[in-house]
């Protein structure tokens, strides 16, 4: 059926048979949600297994209900971080500040939760690996909408058709690529540049942060627990996009080490870490902006829709309110354009509020100038002597509506 054709489902009584790219966090999520909704779900995920391991994310506000209603909030609870402080430090190394997680980043102690991304990722996906098809190692190759359904050939060679299909690939989403086109003309680029890696532990943290900040860079290590392992953190100022390291790990490295020239404190140790890592993750700060989120028979979801930006805090929960909110749509709706529309006036204020934090101080952490970076580290130390930031507004806009049953 053509995009511009009739949008009904092709049966009424037959299970919906929905394709979601992406095994991470959304698609997971959505997977879980559509099983609920009385549907067949097939995800197909690239990499060869699941992802373990990863840096810590949040879950915060609306998305703690979410995980709640999927039932997973106790694991999530006992997987929870709980970091003891974050300590600030100036471009000499000596202290600026040492605050609580919850005073910086106005999370509410007690309900919000931080857990590593790979816990996260494997919670979702025991939730629902008995109840849904999972295809590793595999990847959409090409989506052909001219017939009843989509149909879709994949890298391995097979061939299917399925009623409906989801891009939940992150931000650089191959699903949205194929549909609407290049990345550039929905990425607004934040002007942070930014690698992560793991290194081993000398410096006797435990459950905590330690952020060395000099104008245009910082460097944070960052120990989740009482292992020999650190997450390693660096971040820096760049006018413009590198395009031509994005896919090139030794180009990558060669821009991450000219920026930190000449750095103080741990900084030299992290920068040969990193050359030895073999779990890179380099990229940049941006957001996805779209106008709209389907096209025909084909949605997107999380990061590949609305990517808000580690700057905020925000894209996992994003991720999962977004999943919830589509299959409830879908759920409700049996003509799936009333469905993605009604997905797309649930969500959009709630993403524009959160992807509206970066304009609202939440890059405030990564100054780009001396004056800037003072301004910062006095409201650092004010901090000190004033109780936690309320929760931001932006993280529980959203209220969830009752999940409808199949009838």
């Amino acid at each position: 059926m053509t995009p511009n054709g009739p949008s009904m489902d092709v049966s009424t009584t037959a299970k919906r048979k929905i394709l979601i790219s992406g095994a991470s966090i959304s698609g997971p999520a959505l997977a879980y949600w559509l099983h609920r909704a009385g549907c067949a779900v097939t995800v197909v995920e690239k990499a060869g297994a699941l992802r373990d391991g990863g840096y810590p994310i949040d879950i915060r506000g609306t998305a703690i209900e979410v995980v709640r209603r999927m039932g997973v909030l106790p694991q999530l609870q006992d997987a929870h971080i709980d970091s003891r402080r974050v300590t600030f430090l100036r471009a000499d190394g000596s202290e600026v500040a040492s605050l609580t997680p919850s005073a910086v980043a106005g999370s509410v102690e007690g309900q919000d939760l931080e857990v590593s991304r790979g816990d996260l990722a494997a919670t979702l996906y025991a939730r629902v690996r008995d109840d849904v098809e999972f295809l590793f190692n595999d990847s959409i190759d090409t989506l052909d909408q001219s017939g009843q359904g989509v149909d879709v050939t994949f890298r391995s060679g097979q061939r299917r058709t399925f009623d409906l299909v989801v891009g939940a690939d992150g931000m650089h989403s191959q699903t949205r690529e194929s549909l609407f086109g290049p990345e550039v003309q929905f990425h607004r680029y934040l002007g942070y540049c930014f690698a992560i890696f793991t290194m081993p532990s000398t410096f006797g943290l435990s459950r905590e942060v330690m952020m060395w900040n000099a104008p245009g860079r910082a460097a944070a290590l960052y120990a989740v627990g009482d292992n020999d392992e650190l997450h390693a953190f660096l971040n820096f100022h760049l006018p413009q996009p590198p395009f031509d390291a994005l896919h090139n790990p030794d180009a990558q490295r060669n821009l991450v080490a000219r920026a930190f020239a000449g750095a103080g404190w741990e900084v030299p140790g992290m920068i040969n870490a990193m050359r030895d890592a073999d779990d890179l993750f380099f990229d940049t700060a941006g957001q996805i902006r779209m106008p709209r989120w389907s096209s025909g028979r084909v949605a997107l979801v999380g990061d590949a829709a609305y990517a808000p930006s580690f700057l905020t805090g925000q894209g996992s929960s994003l991720a999962l309110v977004g999943a919830y909110m589509l299959a409830n749509a879908l759920a409700a709706n049996p003509d799936y354009t009333a469905a993605f529309a009604a997905y797309e006036r649930g969500v959009r204020d709630f993403v524009a509020m959160n992807q509206a934090l970066v304009d609202n101080g939440a890059a405030t952490l990564f100054p780009t100038t001396a004056r800037a970076l003072e301004q910062r580290n006095t409201r650092l130390r004010n901090l000190v002597t004033m109780p936690s930031a309320p929760a931001r507004p932006a993280h529980s806009a959203l209220t969830l509506p009752d999940f409808v049953q199949p009838s």
